[in-house]
């Protein structure tokens, strides 16, 4: 849907938004979108909500009766179609009236330059820009957000990204089978390689990307992620095993074997080979354990986290990694 407004100017840009139940993060990030140094007759902003709910839609029909008169189009769509990342942005940019679209998340704040510097490289002749996305921590930042960290070194991530649409529609955009915030910019970024579509860097078009407070064991929830790691593996192996991982994660397996080894001893009476197995299975957790806590914090609440989702992650892990190989079809460990 899209709010009455007298700019009747076609835009040069469209900032396309997902978000999911995030009314109060994604207001902060339009706030940011509205105070961009590019004239706000050429832009417009398409905030796609991938629940859709009414306090989202309330906030965004607010903001943009606030805009109407002076720019930039702020426009809600509803997704109810697929749901995920993926398929939200899908519905943004094919809704799109630029010949350019800019992508980036709720839970970001773009800098006043950013949108001026990716377009800037468009403009020059790029197809796709990526940016520099910087993600602030404190000295000992927990494992999630160290994890969450990663972003900041991404080849390719469309929390910060620019696109022609001619080459969104050559590559059909995204995959929405990628139903979580997981390895769809990966899918992205390879089908541009595929494509033979070259990705420039813009590190002056900037957004900061703050860690969201996460509940106690976030990281035993994000282990069903990793089943998208067989999709994009079979869509693309070759670039999987030269960017993403080139072996499987031999720790979880080697984890896992050992407990299978125990049940089995122990089942069988062979206290020997249970002990030994019980052995195996405490040092691979405890060192596990120590290396995810080698860079983080060793407050207390943190440390016994850590000691008990490493108990557990091996067995989710490897659990989604088969789960997303039977799924999607695909030899995949």
């Amino acid at each position: 849907m899209a709010i009455d407004s007298p700019i009747a100017r076609t835009p040069d840009i469209s900032v396309v938004v997902p978000t999911y139940h995030r009314p109060a993060m994604l207001e902060r990030c339009l706030a940011s979108l509205l105070t961009q140094d590019y004239d706000p007759a050429r832009f417009e902003i398409i905030v796609c909500d991938d629940g859709p709910d009414d306090a989202t839609r309330a906030c965004v029909e607010r903001i943009a009766r606030v805009h109407a008169a002076s720019g930039p189009l702020v426009r809600f769509v509803p997704v109810t179609a697929t749901q995920g990342p993926a398929g939200a942005r899908n519905a943004g940019w094919r809704l799109s009236r630029a010949a350019s679209i800019a992508f980036t998340d709720d839970d970001t704040q773009p800098d006043a330059r950013w949108l001026a510097s990716g377009a800037k490289e468009l403009t020059a002749g790029a197809g796709v820009v990526s940016g520099r996305i910087i993600v602030p921590l404190g000295k000992r930042p927990t494992d999630y957000e160290t994890d969450a960290a990663g972003l900041a070194h991404a080849e390719f991530a469309t929390a910060n990204a620019f696109m022609d649409r001619a080459a969104l529609e050559r590559i059909g955009g995204f995959d929405a089978r990628f139903t979580s915030a997981w390895r769809e910019d990966s899918d992205l970024q390879f089908a541009l390689m595929k494509a033979g579509i070259p990705i420039s860097r813009a590190d002056d078009a900037i957004v900061l990307h703050p860690v969201r407070p996460a509940r106690w064991g976030v990281s035993l929830s994000q282990q069903k992620k990793s089943q998208f790691d067989a999709l994009l593996y079979k869509k693309y192996p070759l670039f999987y095993k030269r960017r993403i991982r080139r072996r499987p994660p031999l720790l979880y397996y080697a984890i896992v074997i050992a407990v299978i080894v125990l049940l089995y001893a122990a089942a069988w009476g062979d206290a020997r080979v249970a002990g030994c197995a019980a052995a195996a299975w405490l040092v691979m957790t405890a060192w596990f354990c120590v290396k995810r806590l080698s860079h983080t914090s060793r407050g207390p609440a943190h440390v016994v986290e850590m000691a008990c989702t490493s108990v557990l992650i091996p067995f989710l892990s490897i659990y989604w990694r088969l789960f997303g190989a039977f799924k999607f079809r695909v030899f995949f460990l």
